[in-house]
């Protein structure tokens, strides 16, 4: 029997399942996989096993249950000022990763070229490839992580189909201003490139500073895909449960695609999300909050260690540089770091097209218990 040939050669298993079944191995503090350790809002998991319990158990609509749809677009006009049509603009999904393939596919042809800035999440070069596109990976300026505009400007060409970003960013953590976002808009005004703004993290930025969604700026927003997560804001990863805003258009075409992907998604969580949403509204103002505490304590707790770092700005991950403690490169670090110091990171170098020359960083999420952080920072501390 003849096999044919991967469709995605370069793809293995991700390093998120290769370190967290590493940190297994070795009872190692989890500190790489991006999921809490904590459980989601007791009244929303109550309100799944109301919905369970009432019959709620068949499929919901394809675009999503419309009190989740007009809960979202409640909130994106509360925060961002864009007034999304709920039933035509608004699309729930399974998980984010979803929305993003769908995305992509959606408007991603043969030849069509698509920009990510490296360190670029692990999900968008696959669905580009699969879709017959061509990634174009732009590095992120350090130590900040910034966008290099002019080497954008040089990049972009007629066959750019869209430009992925991701804010605030995994893994840095770096979010755009609203400088950046008029940046950008200037950069592709007179152009027909789209936009997928990936903001899972949208809720979590730090230091009283304001999260610059692609919503809340008119001229990009009428070219966006712009994709959020509820696992990454209710502490509920495995539920699954995403969503995807964009213009009539651009929705019209991601559906054609979701409706033959998953269809749909458990409607239990859809209703128990709305209702929460609805019913606390002041649940993601107050969300940084929680996780700035997490942020400062996880700092706090490396700082007699001898790694270096700046707090980040968003996200619930923490970058660190790990150079006065080794020469190794990061992924045999991060194994070194799982075996034999009991603590599970993620290397940057990952997430890269191309390594950085000396570039020494891994990952750490501090989206978990103080127990679990205090005993992660125990072991930290000794290195």
């Amino acid at each position: 029997m003849h096999y044919p040939e991967s469709k995605l050669p370069k793809v293995g298993t991700t390093i998120f399942s290769v370190m967290s079944h590493l940190a297994a191995q070795h009872d190692a503090v989890n500190l790489s996989q991006g999921f809490p350790d904590f459980e989601g809002p007791e009244l929303m998991r109550e309100r799944v096993a109301f919905y369970m319990a009432n019959g709620a158990n068949q499929y919901a609509p394809m675009t999503g249950a419309e009190p989740l749809r007009a809960a979202i677009a409640e909130k994106v006009q509360r925060l961002y000022g864009y007034s999304a049509c709920s039933e035509k603009e608004v699309t729930i999904t399974s998980g984010a990763t979803e929305a993003i393939f769908a995305a992509i596919s959606a408007v991603v042809r043969q030849g069509d070229e698509v920009v990510v800035f490296d360190p670029a999440y692990d999900c968008y070069e696959p669905a580009i490839e699969l879709n017959g596109g061509i990634c174009r990976h732009l590095p992120l300026s350090l130590p900040d992580f910034s966008i290099n505009w002019d080497l954008l400007k040089d990049t972009l060409s007629p066959r750019t189909r869209m430009i992925i970003v991701n804010t605030p960013h995994n893994p840095s953590g770096a979010t755009l201003s609203r400088t950046d976002l008029d940046l950008l808009a200037e950069l592709i005004r007179d152009t027909h490139i789209l936009l997928l703004g990936d903001e899972v993290y949208e809720h979590i930025v730090f230091d009283q500073q304001p999260h610059n969604s692609l919503l809340c700026h008119s001229e990009l927003a009428a070219r966006s895909f712009v994709v959020s997560s509820f696992g990454k804001t209710y502490h509920t990863t495995g539920w699954k449960v995403g969503y995807c805003i964009a213009p009539e258009p651009l929705t019209t075409e991601l559906r054609k695609v979701h409706q033959y992907l998953t269809f749909s998604t458990a409607t239990p969580f859809q209703l128990a999300i709305a209702d929460y949403m609805q019913q606390h509204p002041e649940y993601t103002t107050a969300l940084p909050g929680f996780y700035q505490e997490k942020r400062d304590l996880f700092c706090q707790l490396l700082q007699s260690s001898s790694f270096d770092f700046s707090p980040t700005k968003g996200t619930y991950f923490q970058l660190v540089d790990y150079s006065r403690i080794s020469e190794m490169d990061d992924v045999s670090f991060a194994r070194w770091l799982t075996s034999e110091k009991g603590v599970a990171a993620i290397p940057v170098s990952v997430f890269c097209e191309q390594p950085v020359p000396d570039m020494k960083l891994v990952r750490f999420c501090f989206a978990k218990g103080e127990q679990t952080l205090h005993l992660a920072g125990e072991r930290l501390s000794q290195l």
